[in-house]
């Protein structure tokens, strides 16, 4: 399937496995230049401190992102996804712009309405209830979209509001719009309504999945959209098979997801320290996904 697209994640945290050095500074030196070989993009996770230890080394995810581009030219480019209300969404409209221009027409803004409530109020952020944030993460859509083709835009929205706002140079082409999120009451039709791209974790419910892969389907299809054009991914997050067993086994679990409509898997696989694993992955997973088998 030449369609088919192959994610990496590369974490942005320090844990003491990795000597406390950043996992995706490690990557980008010794794994990274194979991986991207055969992996078609790179993806970020947006937080400021880590989970089970909060002290950490944790790189803040735009700078990490700008790096990584400038390291790697031939790879898309995605956050894990962008918390909104870490970024006023004119900003975030503005940096997107600026990356797109700089990467060559490589980036995708994926991003969601935020979840880490501690994590907001840690950084002074305010946290309103989750309908609030969903209506918000439409408006800041919007803007986006607004701001990348208008000279100068202005909006005027229930939660946020531009006036003539002047983001040159116009990204040639506009950034692709990724949304993250699962709730089925609000975010997954405003997803239809709005994304190009949708984006959750693989659940062991298949069913629970397709659920709401339909709803984001049918919501497009009721706002005037193809729902052939949004893009559906998936997470996994497993380690790389050291066996030929074990990429078989991984090859008919992404196989069965191949068959409900993701084209676009981001994998989190850790703290790979080997090119051995990436290269088995490649041979004996990508390669015949890619061919169709």
């Amino acid at each position: 399937m030449s369609d088919l697209k192959f994610g990496w994640i590369s974490p942005v945290i320090g844990p003491p496995e990795s000597g406390h050095v950043p996992i995706v500074m490690y990557q980008a030196e010794h794994i990274l230049p194979v991986a991207f070989e055969h992996f078609d993009s790179v993806w970020l996770a947006d937080h400021f401190y880590g989970f089970e230890r909060k002290t950490d080394p944790f790189l803040e995810s735009w700078t990490t992102m700008t790096w990584l581009a400038a390291k790697f030219p031939n790879v898309l480019l995605c956050h894990h996804v962008l918390g909104l209300g870490y970024r006023n969404p004119a900003l975030t409209a503005k940096m997107a712009a600026t990356l797109q221009t700089l990467s060559g027409g490589r980036f995708i803004l994926g991003i969601g309405a935020g979840w880490r409530q501690e994590e907001y109020a840690a950084y002074g952020y305010d946290f309103p209830k989750g309908a609030t944030r969903v209506r918000q993460l439409e408006e800041a859509i919007q803007i986006c979209r607004l701001m990348w083709s208008e000279t100068a835009p202005s909006f005027e929205g229930k939660h946020f509001k531009i006036e003539s706002a002047y983001a040159p140079p116009l990204p040639q082409p506009a950034p692709p719009i990724l949304v993250g999120g699962s709730g089925e009451q609000l975010m997954l039709p405003m997803i239809g309504r709005r994304a190009d791209m949708w984006n959750t974790f693989m659940p062991r419910d298949t069913a629970d999945w397709v659920r709401k892969r339909d709803i984001v389907l049918k919501s497009a299809e009721a706002a005037g959209r193809d729902p052939g054009a949004i893009t559906l991914t998936a997470t996994r997050e497993a380690p790389l098979p050291k066996t030929s067993a074990e990429s078989e086994a991984w090859l008919a679990i992404l196989r069965d997801w191949v068959t409900l409509g993701i084209r676009h898997f981001v994998l989190d696989f850790g703290h790979v320290t080997s090119t051995e694993p990436v290269l088995r992955f490649a041979e004996e997973v990508i390669k015949p996904l890619k061919a169709g088998g």
